[in-house]
């Protein structure tokens, strides 16, 4: 494999502000190489620490990492400890127990708090009727429910009694669900009657009895529902209870039972490659040590923040920097339940204002529609709202691209607040790579630097180091508490997927292109390794071109690029693109297709010149925004749409992608 061509340059950097770095848990680049070298010296040693310090033990461990069974690596694996009580019980009898520790923002508006002390007593009285439906240790529960406080809440009590939750977005399918109820062997399932999403109901019970209905669930025993509006739902007798009628005459104390460092606190499903998805299993101990860590370093939590992450609960992002994270710092977060979008797109703006949020973390996905949503109309623009409370801003999900990066800084952070880029994945548990606020330069696109203790590197197919400047594979050559145990129930496809025997069997694949800057050896992600094309012998990642397009910011709010084979070149670049404007047809869409194509020769060069472009009103998305690059791939060979298609927010976009020009 010849190395993937980086093409794109950047040359801005901005030194962290004054304010940022003054009083930083890390602050300044010499603490942060301190810690490297920490690692580096003595790498159990510096993992030992950090848990000994972070996380309440009930029975201290001796053994920080077994590397005896490599890729089946383990963390302080003859440790003892409960994930709910070090979120809840250990605030208790501390200044955080009346502190707030949820404020609540509901589709409508209704406000609602919640402080550490009401929310443990919550959580025990949940996990108490958890154990009265026959729940216990080590059983799965699949957790199905709207971005509510009882969806933390469930997930909470859950962790307090050992059992291992597995949540499932609320924009999956009746099938989805079906496939992780089996998969899990799941007992129980929590969910809701409905969910309000931008003014409507959308049902969820429903989706759940289909999805049982569908058969194979033979594990599953109990349904406990939310009644989350007054609308009533079909309630099976015997089998499903309301919450109400669950938690009646239940005690709010419920001892937390204390597991081994390994024990799964969680599996999250996260689609694979060959449409079976992938339970991903996090192990209990070194999982909570990571999402405490990171909201330490990455978000420098101080006690008088009020931070938003905006992720779904049923996302990685919304388990450990919303459900795990931010109670275990001890700090108080915002919790949404609606859309940026509804009943405008100023929501994200307005809300930031009214509760004084302080630290923001968002996907770019929903940064670039914003931008879109404030170009076209003025009132919706960041500068009608007081955001001067923010001092970090967060981008997760996807590579940030350098001018919707520049936007952020310049319209919501004032040009004073550190944008965090944040790279990891639903396998690696917590953040990887990420610049931070008091400490990095920043330079916009790019993710940076790896966090103390993360050997991250670039490498050929044979593992063998990279260059910077040239594009490879990124990996990370050392296990980390965080990381993936392994593929609930298909520990060889573990092995595969991210383990290959080529790279010696020991050197986690993040499946990531990457590439390293000359001058200071950061970290851009070039996208996907399978969304890497090959045009003419040219190895092209698809993010570059992404970024060209969308830095043409005159026109372009969105677009993705997949490749198609073609007889000339090998594979052709195909771009699917949403403008600042209606969509374009005929006469008029060939010449701003011909004006995008020569704006991607100036900016990269002719080899990454579309062949093909098309416009739609939108892209396909899930519901928590990620593009279904897999559909655009088919849409661009001309093949009929044979996968499931019910996770899309928008699955009428596809006729209009169709349509070529």
């Amino acid at each position: 494999m010849s190395a993937i061509e980086s093409v794109l340059v950047e040359n801005r950097v901005f030194p962290p502000p004054a304010a940022a770095v003054q009083g930083a848990r890390i602050s300044g680049m010499e603490a942060y190489n301190a810690l490297c070298d920490e690692a580096g010296k003595d790498f159990n040693g510096f993992w030992a620490r950090l848990a000994r310090e972070n996380v309440v033990w009930n029975k201290p461990f001796t053994r920080t990492l077994d590397e005896s069974n490599a890729p089946f690596y383990k963390w302080f694996d003859d440790g003892e400890l409960n994930a709910s009580a070090n979120c809840l019980d250990k605030h208790i009898g501390t200044p955080t127990e009346n502190k707030t520790a949820i404020i609540f923002e509901a589709d409508d508006g209704a406000v609602t708090s919640i402080t550490y002390k009401e929310l443990l007593a919550r959580v025990g009285q949940f996990a108490n009727a958890l154990k009265a439906q026959g729940i216990q240790k080590g059983d799965r529960v699949i957790i199905y429910m709207p971005m509510t406080v009882e969806g933390v809440i469930a997930m909470q009590a859950c962790a307090r009694i050992g059992a291992t939750h597995s949540v499932v977005f609320g924009g999956f399918s009746a099938k989805a669900l079906n496939e992780r109820i089996i998969d899990a062997g799941a007992v129980a399932v929590i969910t809701a009657n409905f969910q309000m999403r931008g003014g409507k109901e959308l049902p969820l019970k429903a989706i759940v009895d289909d999805g049982i209905a569908m058969g194979g669930c033979t594990t599953l025993r109990s349904v406990l529902v939310f009644m989350r509006t007054p609308t009533a739902c079909a309630m099976v007798a015997g089998r499903d209870k309301t919450f109400d009628e669950a938690l009646q005459g239940q005690s709010s104390d419920c001892a937390p039972v204390p597991v081994g460092a390994e024990h799964p606190l969680f599996i999250l499903y996260t689609s694979g490659s060959t449409g079976k998805p992938k339970g991903v299993q996090h192990a209990t101990g070194g999982y909570l040590l990571w999402a405490k860590l990171t909201m330490d370093w990455t978000f420098d939590i101080k006690p008088a923040d009020v931070f938003w992450c905006t992720a779904d609960i049923g996302w990685i992002t919304g388990h450990t920097y919303v459900a795990y994270g931010p109670l275990a710092a001890g700090a108080t977060q915002l919790i949404f339940e609606g859309v940026p979008t509804w009943p405008h797109a100023g929501r994200f703006w307005q809300m930031i204002e009214k509760h004084q949020v302080t630290v923001f973390y968002t996907a770019p996905t929903a940064i670039r529609s914003l931008i879109k949503a404030a170009e076209t109309d003025e009132k919706v623009h960041p500068k009608n709202w007081n955001l001067s409370s923010l001092r970090i801003l967060g981008s997760v999900g996807e590579p940030i691209n350098p001018e919707a990066w520049m936007w952020y800084h310049r319209n919501v952070g004032g040009e004073r607040c550190p944008i965090v880029d944040t790279f990891w994945q639903t396998e690696t548990g917590g953040h990887v790579i990420t610049p931070l606020p008091g400490a990095t330069p920043l330079v916009p696109g790019s993710c940076t630097l790896p966090l103390p203790g993360i050997m991250a590197a670039i490498v050929d197919e044979t593992g063998k180091d990279i260059p910077n400047g040239s594009g490879g594979m990124l990996v990370i050559k050392r296990p980390w508490p965080s990381m993936i145990r392994t593929i609930w129930g298909d520990p060889e496809r573990f092995k595969k997927s991210y383990f290959p025997e080529e790279m010696g069997g020991t050197i986690y694949l993040a499946g990531d292109g990457a590439v390293r800057s000359e001058d200071r050896g950061y970290f851009r992600i070039t996208g996907r390794i399978d969304d890497v094309l090959n045009v003419s012998g040219h190895r092209l990642g698809t993010m570059e071109i992404e970024s060209a397009l969308v830095s043409k910011t005159d026109l372009v709010a969105e677009a993705a690029v997949v490749g198609r084979p073609d007889d000339l070149t090998g594979e052709a670049v195909c771009a699917f693109v949403v403008l600042k404007r209606s969509r374009p047809t005929g006469e008029e869409a060939k010449q701003i297709a011909n004006e995008l194509r020569n704006w991607v020769a100036k900016e990269i060069g002719p080899i990454a010149k579309p062949k093909d472009i098309r416009f739609g009103d939108n892209l396909p998305k899930t519901r928590s925004g990620k593009i279904m690059r897999r559909l655009l791939r088919s849409i661009a060979k001309g093949e009929a749409i044979t996968q499931d298609t019910s996770t899309l927010e928008n699955p009428a976009i596809l006729e209009q992608l169709a349509e070529k020009l």
